[in-house]
């Protein structure tokens, strides 16, 4: 279903960016604000001009050093991730959690890697025989690759929710609502069928951008307001039919069976017009939607 599609390669994937612990980072940029002050401290208390000019300027020194220790300083919480780019260029993506120390002059971007749940609005479509139909779903999916999430679309959170959008209606348009061909899927008979192959669908769609689908299910399905009232009819006759054509196929096989035993017990010997009688009451008795009420013949069988 989803050979059509023609998405283009990814140009970036996801790499592990150069990271270190960021607590002897941490523990460094203070150390190195705190002589930064104890020397400026030191320079003011000097009698020469240039002796306090010189530690004034090596306190600044020290001050911006620590400033910038303490820059890259990136905490990173469990289920997110970082992702780093240096002038514009992708150099990684951090996934492990805690205080992690990488390079102050890149930008970070945060991106959440734990599982979501989207879930579109109610839709109404065609299905495959033309008929309204109202149907939505929910989507359970995961960031997989950080780096095409962020740079191969826009806002993958959107591109999530319109390909999810776009694959609940072609599965809708591809499919009946309710098929009387056994051999044909519907949406109605075929639920867990039908929701692999939307997720699969989606899958495909939203691999683009970084996505893994989990899992994704049919919330909602009926018929639009303005048929379900004659589609429901339709069911109705649908399952009488059904229930009628099972109740012919138990009688003549009791009628068969009853005409059976007799003449193997040599109960009565009927003539072929006898026999048709019988079967015609038989069958009145079996398939009657009402009791029936018998007639005692208190005659001979034939008057």
């Amino acid at each position: 279903m989803t050979d059509h599609l023609d998405l283009p390669t990814p140009q970036v994937r996801e790499r592990n960016a150069r990271a270190a612990n960021g607590w002897p980072a941490l523990a460094g940029s203070m150390l190195l604000v705190l002589l930064s002050i104890v020397v400026f401290v030191a320079g003011l208390q000097q009698s020469s001009d240039a002796a306090i000019i010189g530690l004034v300027v090596a306190s600044a020194v020290l001050l911006l050093a620590g400033l910038t220790v303490a820059a890259g300083l990136t905490p990173v919480a469990p289920g997110e991730a970082r992702v780093l780019q240096l002038l514009g260029r992708y150099t990684g993506t951090v996934r492990t959690d805690g205080l992690r120390w990488v390079n102050p002059l890149t930008a970070r971007r945060r991106v959440s890697t734990r599982i979501r749940n989207h879930e579109t609005d109610v839709l109404k479509v065609n299905d495959a025989d033309g008929n309204p139909i109202e149907i939505a779903a929910v989507v359970v999916w995961q960031v997989e690759d950080t780096a095409r999430a962020v740079f191969e679309v826009d806002d993958f959170i959107e591109f999530v929710a319109i390909q999810t959008e776009t694959a609940v209606r072609h599965i809708a348009n591809s499919y009946s609502y309710d098929s009387h061909d056994t051999t044909l899927m519907s949406l109605r008979d075929n639920a867990d069928e039908i929701t692999a192959r939307l997720s699969e669908e989606i899958g495909v769609r939203v691999a683009a951008a970084g996505v893994k689908i989990i899992e994704s299910r049919l919330t909602r399905l009926a018929y639009a307001p303005e048929i379900a009232h004659a589609m429901l009819r339709r069911q109705q006759a649908n399952a009488i039919v059904a229930a009628r054509a099972r109740i012919v196929e138990g009688a003549v096989g009791m009628v068969e069976m009853a005409l059976q035993r007799l003449a193997e017990h040599d109960v009565v010997d009927l003539d072929e017009e006898r026999k048709a009688s019988m079967v015609s009451n038989l069958l009145v008795v079996l398939c009657g939607d009402r009791d029936a009420q018998p007639v005692v013949n208190t005659g001979t069988l034939y008057s």
